[in-house]
């Protein structure tokens, strides 16, 4: 599988991918002590993010995302790469401060969960 999308955050990674398709809340719903998502209710609650390949529709919540997304890669906790189908203010800029690979405007019904995946400028292949 190969797929194109938008480059927020230009750079290479690679790792299994956590696929959702609800959106996520890092201020509140990402312990960033641990990397675990935390949201109750949320479908990936007790998974963790890092060094996965993060794959939500779009983020939401507190502009402190971004931040949390800053104590992740600080931490060694960060997912290697965020998909979305829109990335959204909040996402975009805790992905560039913390320099995690992002793209968004991507078909994520067509990624699979645990597929490995292999980011690399605007283009995800499998």
């Amino acid at each position: 599988m190969r797929l194109k999308g938008r480059v927020i955050y230009e750079g290479e990674a690679e790792g299994d991918a956590l696929v959702t398709s609800q959106p996520i809340s890092f201020y509140g719903g990402v312990d960033p002590g641990s990397g675990e998502i935390v949201e109750r209710g949320h479908e990936l609650r007790g998974e963790c993010v890092k060094g996965r390949v993060l794959v939500f529709p779009y983020g939401k919540g507190s502009t402190v995302g971004s931040y949390i997304l800053y104590r992740l890669r600080k931490g060694g906790l960060a997912p290697a790469a965020i998909i979305n189908e829109r990335c959204e203010t909040i996402v975009a800029v805790g992905a560039i401060i913390s320099e995690i690979p992002c793209v968004d405007m991507v078909d994520i019904t067509k990624i699979g969960r645990d597929t490995r995946l292999r980011v690399s400028g605007s283009t995800l292949v499998s």
